[in-house]
């Protein structure tokens, strides 16, 4: 008896399917606060959607430990769901998962994280302790804000954090704008004085 129904359900939802609702979840279990899925890097966005459904939905299951790449045969397939290794799929210019030449492929490759990593932590070396602390601050929680929802644009994590070019010019900037301010206050104190004693 399989009905030939097609078109929308005949009631909408009033609010979102969540897996496993009425169960707690461990914080320290992969998907839980302290341990987040990684980021979907290496494929075509149309792979990129069918990954982030089944994360969404319950569906998803990550790897225990690394798979076979399908062009190299060597184990060092990292993410669920993909067919071939970052060095391989980066190679032949192909979608890890799918294995289809593609113009753009989603998210960043671990050498430029990399990178990038090492050069916040040589601007955060040379910035003020107070800079240091507000930076880390900004960090933690854009880490907290991408692991409660994925966002649906990805970009460059360093141009969220500094306005500026580069980290170089914005710790200098701050430092810069600190002594400004310090002279527009004598400044200001000194008008002050004269509009008291009368003096112009």
């Amino acid at each position: 008896m399989s009905s030939n129904k097609r078109g929308p359900p005949k009631h909408q939802n009033r609010y979102v399917w969540k897996p496993n609702a009425g169960c707690k979840i461990n914080e320290t279990e992969v998907g839980g606060k302290l341990r987040p899925l990684s980021e979907i890097t290496g494929v075509c966005p149309r792979c990129r959607e069918q990954i982030d459904w089944k994360r969404r939905y319950g569906k998803y299951k990550p790897l225990t430990e690394p798979a076979k790449c399908q062009r190299c045969s060597k184990r060092a397939v990292r993410q669920a769901y993909h067919n071939l290794c970052t060095g391989c799929a980066k190679e032949h210019n192909v979608c890890a998962k799918c294995c289809s030449r593609v113009d753009r492929i989603v998210g960043r490759d671990l050498a430029e994280v990399e990178a990038e990593q090492k050069m916040l932590e040589e601007a955060i070396k040379n910035a003020r302790e107070r800079d240091k602390r507000t930076l880390l601050r900004a960090m933690n929680k854009a880490k907290s804000n991408n692991s409660a929802k994925t966002p649906s644009n990805q970009g460059n994590k360093v141009g969220e954090l500094f306005p500026d070019a580069s980290l170089e010019e914005y710790a200098s900037k701050s430092r810069g704008h600190k002594d400004n301010n310090d002279d527009n206050i004598d400044d200001d104190v000194d008008n002050d004085v004269d509009d008291e004693t009368g003096d112009r």
